[in-house]
């Protein structure tokens, strides 16, 4: 058989069968006087294997390792191992469609790339015109979108989505959008902002290897006003003093 008569008879390319000669996957036959390759029937039936394998996802370096003779994997293990990598990637399919869901269900205008836990926990949040809840809210959704914080986390949050203390503390701290950083009501509101949160959301709080991003803590900061400012760097020391406490 010439190239062009095996090619349509397995079912593949002669771009392919040239890439495969190429590589070194598919052993090249003799050339017959007028320069042609003549392929015989066990050519026809390594390149259908050849296919097969690589229908099923295999790349051609796992397609080499089955066919060795010797050095190569059996075919067992290196199906296994394309079954686990398909099952990963039916699960990162299953959390992309669950994401989905939220965005469809969300009303027009409202849509977030969320994950479904903190959009739960939003969705449990009283309307309300707080500028600082604002900030508390793109703050939640940046920590979402740097690797879900996880549902034990959310959860822990739940109670205070909806306290109407909370709500309490976001307009204190919005009255100090005008203050100086001296504010005499600075201390009092740090302190009942941490005394607020429960040690049980303090331990569910995600601990991420590696040191915080640089500059984070300040780039943070800097979206506050003076004293709004100084009161958020209290809470978060009182909280880093939590964690090494």
């Amino acid at each position: 058989m010439r190239i062009g008569e095996i090619a349509a008879l397995v079912g593949v390319t002669t771009r392919a069968i040239r890439h495969y000669h190429h590589v070194g996957l598919l052993p090249e036959p003799e050339r017959r006087p007028n320069g042609y390759r003549a392929y015989s029937v066990r050519d026809a039936v390594l390149l259908a294997r050849v296919r097969r394998l690589t229908e099923l996802g295999l790349s051609l370096d796992e397609v080499r390792d089955v066919l060795a003779d010797d050095a190569g994997r059996e075919l067992a293990d290196v199906l296994e191992e394309l079954d686990a990598d398909l099952a990963r990637q039916e699960a990162e399919l299953a959390e992309r469609r669950r994401r989905l869901a939220v965005l469809l269900a969300a009303p027009p205008g409202e849509a977030e790339p969320l994950s479904p836990a903190l959009a739960a926990l939003l969705a449990k949040a009283p309307a309300t015109d707080s500028p600082t809840a604002a900030k508390d809210r793109e703050h939640l959704m940046l920590l979402d979108a740097s690797g879900p914080a996880g549902e034990e986390f959310y959860a822990a949050l739940g109670p205070l989505a909806g306290d109407p203390a909370v709500l309490a503390l976001y307009e204190r701290l919005d009255a100090l959008a005008d203050a100086a950083a001296d504010d005499p009501r600075i201390a009092a509101l740090a302190a009942d902002m941490v005394a607020a949160v429960p040690d049980e959301v303090f331990a569910a709080i995600p601990k991420r290897g590696g040191p915080v991003v640089a500059g984070f803590k300040d780039a943070l900061l800097a979206d506050f006003a003076p004293a709004q400012a100084e009161v958020v760097r209290r809470v978060m020391e009182a909280f880093m003093e939590r964690g090494t406490g």
